[in-house]
C-alpha cells in the first residue's frame, strides 16, 4: 500500500514537471510551446466554428500560470487565427504584457492525410493536400533556429491535428502516423531546434497543470 501511494505520489510529481528542466547546449536554442487550445463549442457551424467555454478558460487561465511560473524568458507568442485559438492566446498573453500576440492562418486547424480510411472518406477530394500545403508553411515558418545571439522562447497556441503533425516531422517518422496521438485540451507539448537545424522533442501533451475532471481530449465533450 505504502509502495503504490508513494508509486501515485511520483507520478503527480512528474506529470506536473515534466519540462521544468529543458536541455541545454553551448550554442542558442529555439524552444517552441505548442498550445493546444481549450474546450470550445462544439457544432458552430462557421469557419472559425466556437469560442471557448467557461471549462475551456479555466484550462487556459491555469496553463497561464504555469507558463508564468517557468524560469524562462519567452520572446514571442503566436496563434491560430481560428477563435478557439485566438481566445486561448489571449489569455495567456495577459501573463506577458511585453510580447505582441500575432496571428496566422498556416496554423489553422485542418485534416491531413491519415491511415485512418474512415476519415479521409469524409474528406473532400484534395482537402487533405491543401492542409498539408498549409501547415508544412506554418511548419518552415516556426522550426528554425534561433536568429538572435541567444535562446528563444515562442509559445505557439494551434490545435490538436497541427501539433500531432508536427510532432511527426519532428520525430522524423511517417506523418500519417500523426491520429495515432491523443492531445488533451491547453496541454503543452515542447520542441527544440538547435542551431543545426536538428530537432529534439522535450514533451508531448503534457496537461499536469489541469485537473484530472477537467482534462479533455478531442472527441470528448466534458460537463462544464
Amino acid at each position: 500500500m505504502i509502495r503504490a501511494v508513494f508509486s501515485l505520489v511520483l507520478l503527480v510529481i512528474c506529470a506536473g514537471s515534466a519540462v521544468a528542466v529543458l536541455p541545454t547546449y553551448d550554442e542558442p536554442v529555439r524552444t517552441v510551446w505548442l498550445i493546444r487550445h481549450g474546450e470550445y463549442e462544439h457544432g458552430v457551424d462557421t469557419p472559425d466554428e466556437g469560442g471557448l467555454v467557461a471549462l475551456g478558460r479555466q484550462q487556459a487561465r491555469l496553463l497561464a500560470a504555469r507558463l508564468d511560473g517557468y524560469p524562462v524568458a519567452f520572446t514571442s507568442i503566436q496563434s491560430s487565427t481560428m477563435t478557439r485559438a485566438r481566445e486561448t492566446a489571449e489569455i495567456l498573453a495577459a501573463h506577458f504584457p511585453d510580447l505582441t500576440l500575432d496571428r496566422f492562418d498556416d496554423i489553422r486547424e485542418c485534416t491531413p492525410t491519415t491511415r485512418r480510411q474512415d476519415i479521409m472518406d469524409d474528406l473532400e477530394p484534395g482537402e487533405a493536400a491543401e492542409c498539408e500545403a498549409n501547415i508544412e508553411t506554418g511548419w518552415a515558418r516556426i522550426f528554425r533556429p534561433a536568429a538572435g545571439p541567444g535562446d528563444e522562447h515562442d509559445i505557439v497556441v494551434c490545435h490538436g491535428n497541427v501539433i500531432r503533425w508536427f510532432v511527426t516531422r519532428a520525430l522524423g517518422v511517417d506523418p500519417h502516423a500523426w491520429l495515432g496521438m491523443s492531445i488533451a485540451n491547453c496541454s503543452v507539448t515542447v520542441i527544440q531546434v538547435r542551431a543545426d537545424g536538428a530537432l529534439k522533442l522535450v514533451s508531448f501533451a503534457d496537461s499536469g497543470h489541469v485537473p484530472w475532471s477537467m482534462t479533455t481530449y478531442p472527441g470528448v465533450e466534458a460537463e462544464q
